[in-house]
């Protein structure tokens, strides 16, 4: 049961005479009804109150559930007063609430702006002290903003039109049982199956508050109600508290654990380590030997030397077959055009970061170029299937394994090309790639528009395990991940 559901649970059982037991000294529903009568009477006699129109009798088609025999169906028209009306000196400052300084929520709180009556006397919703403050229309009525008016300036305020407000008749009624009634899941539901306007206007009926049917329990009875909600509530806040908890766990435990499978991989502790499966250093050299022939041929540029990797780099131990390396050293490191190529009706998509999108390019986003633009691009950067594409600026990372079925070229993203078709599992270093761009993101320069640059990305570090030992890696991974997805 969720929270939300154990509250609703609560104020049902409240207003159905189910919360806490009848007393039969406490006396009836009935003669509580008759006292308020009579107190109507006495105030309309003074003048302080208008005579209403009879109201018609609840029907027991009308009657939605079971009451204890010391209750009582009314109308709350009968039993309070609906949008009274004060009468003020206009120099009196008061209390101005405008919807937005109503909580809402079962536990309700308000603040106030302090205004002069004359400012705020018409065209708003009046109120006093004790009264009652309903929202009536949507969302605030379904999101429960209401609350007891107890500390006003100078006892009196007005605010927002779509407030209503009911006022008890004198001490015969308990506002706090009232307000629990208003946040209940009975009233607020029929509340919505009276609403009328358009949508995103819609209120409540202005006659739903005066005609609503409500359970009405002897005045002692109602303040034990009350206590006894009181007495729950904190249980259930605690109760929400540790939901939440449960709630936020469950929904960061796949990730998590996708995360740290991944570390596991990283660190050479996935699988187990095989001597006749050599070492990373002879696959290194193996590597370094074709790029020089590729080099030699003009098919990649050689490189400026890159710094040697230090102790006070490396973040984690590594088992003692695999070794540290630098991008640069084991991939070869490029990035698309940083020109804005005339965009065409018809003509070859020019990929970007917006169009990586959950390891797949998203084509139909894509903008087009002329043909002769996507061939003077991929002179330096032509992308080919087994290559990974790396968002560089704005949205760091979502590596893409490249499958390439169209012909497509990129703008403002690194391009990641094997050294050889053999030497390099690059599906292990899409893998790394996703483990690591959270910290490339931490890394990344720029103020507007975040970026990494392509020195960053050709200096970044990776442990380097032996081929075989990758491609083990790589088929345990793809055999646990799945299992993180299905826990989503």
């Amino acid at each position: 049961m969720t929270p939300q559901e154990l509250k609703n649970s609560i104020l049902q059982l409240a207003i159905q005479g189910r919360l806490v037991e009848q007393r039969p000294e406490e006396g009836t529903a009935q003669e509580l009804y008759q006292q308020i009568q009579a107190e109507k009477q006495r105030l309309i006699k003074e003048g302080k109150i208008k005579k209403e129109k009879p109201l018609p009798e609840i029907t027991e088609d009308e009657k939605p559930f079971e009451i204890p025999e010391s209750w009582m169906w009314v109308r709350l028209n009968s039993i309070a007063l609906i949008n009274p009306k004060n009468e003020l000196d206009g120099k009196l400052e008061t209390s101005f609430i405008p919807m937005a300084l109503l909580a809402d929520g079962y536990r309700s709180s308000y603040t106030y702006e302090i205004r002069c009556w004359k400012d705020i006397k018409k065209g708003f919703t009046h109120f006093a002290a004790g009264d009652i403050g309903i929202a009536k229309i949507t969302p605030c009525f379904q999101n429960r903003k209401s609350a007891i008016f107890t500390e006003l300036k100078n006892g009196y305020g007005a605010g927002t039109t779509e407030l209503s407000i009911v006022r008890v008749i004198g001490n015969t009624m308990s506002r706090e049982f009232l307000l629990w009634f208003f946040k209940s899941a009975y009233f607020i539901e029929n509340g919505i199956k009276s609403f009328t306007g358009t949508a995103g206007q819609q209120r409540i009926n202005k006659d739903y508050l005066p005609h609503c049917a409500l359970p009405f329990p002897p005045l002692a009875e109602q303040k034990r109600i009350v206590a006894k909600i009181e007495e729950l509530l904190p249980l259930v806040d605690r109760y929400e508290a540790a939901w939440t908890r449960l709630e936020d766990f469950n929904r960061r435990f796949p990730e998590d654990m996708k995360k740290s499978i991944l570390q596991q991989a990283i660190q050479g502790k996935l699988v187990e380590q095989r001597p006749e499966e050599g070492t990373a250093q002879e696959l290194y050299e193996q590597i370094q030997a074709e790029k020089r022939r590729l080099i030699k041929e003009g098919k990649i540029k050689k490189e400026k030397p890159l710094p040697e990797i230090t102790e006070d780099e490396k973040p984690f131990e590594i088992p003692e077959s695999w070794m540290w390396v630098r991008f640069s050293e084991v991939v070869d490191v490029r990035d698309g055009t940083h020109d804005t190529p005339k965009y065409v009706s018809e003509g070859i998509p020019l990929v970007t970061s917006k169009n990586l999108v959950n390891g797949k390019i998203d084509f139909d986003t894509a903008k087009l170029i002329s043909k002769e633009d996507a061939t003077a691009i991929n002179m330096r950067s032509e992308v080919n299937t087994g290559d990974i594409l790396f968002a560089m600026i704005g949205t760091i990372g979502n590596p893409v394994l490249v499958e390439k079925g169209r012909e497509f070229c990129i703008k403002n993203m690194a391009l990641f090309k094997p050294i050889g078709n053999r030497l390099f599992d690059m599906k292990y270093f899409l893998l790394f790639l996703q483990k690591e761009q959270e910290q490339m993101k931490k890394s990344a320069s720029g103020g507007v528009q975040a970026f990494v640059s392509l020195k960053f990305l050709r200096n970044y570090l990776l442990p380097l395990p032996p081929l075989t030992e990758q491609k083990r890696i790589v088929a345990r991974l793809e055999e646990l991940l799945p299992l993180c997805e299905r826990l989503k």
